[in-house]
């Protein structure tokens, strides 16, 4: 896993990050994902900045839900965010918000 380098972002994202709704902790990412994202010309960043909203993305509305009280209780927190085609990214936050890891889906 690759620890991603947020040093950079445009203002809404930098407002994002500045004050997210909860910590992602370490932020980590699967060379998979990374590949994907760039193959996509996704930022990391800008699917990190939607995670942290409580975007969840692509999510069944019982998941979605899930996280909503998640956010209350310290649960773990997914987001699924299609790039194209059949790839996705999914976003996972830890309960304990240690580690927040982007990964493809069969990378779970």
């Amino acid at each position: 896993m690759y620890q991603i380098q947020t040093t950079t972002a445009d203002s809404d994202i930098a407002k994002v990050l500045a004050s997210p709704k909860f910590s992602p902790g370490q932020i980590v990412a699967t060379p998979g994902a990374l590949a994907a994202m760039e193959e996509h010309q996704c930022s990391p960043l800008t699917l990190l900045a939607r995670h942290l909203s409580a975007d969840w993305g692509v999510l069944p509305n019982e998941d979605a839900q899930l996280n909503d009280e998640a956010l209350k209780s310290d649960g773990r927190l997914l987001s699924s965010y299609p790039l194209g085609g059949d790839t996705r990214i999914w976003v996972i936050t830890e309960w304990d918000r240690s580690v927040t890891t982007f990964l493809k889906p069969d990378e779970y």
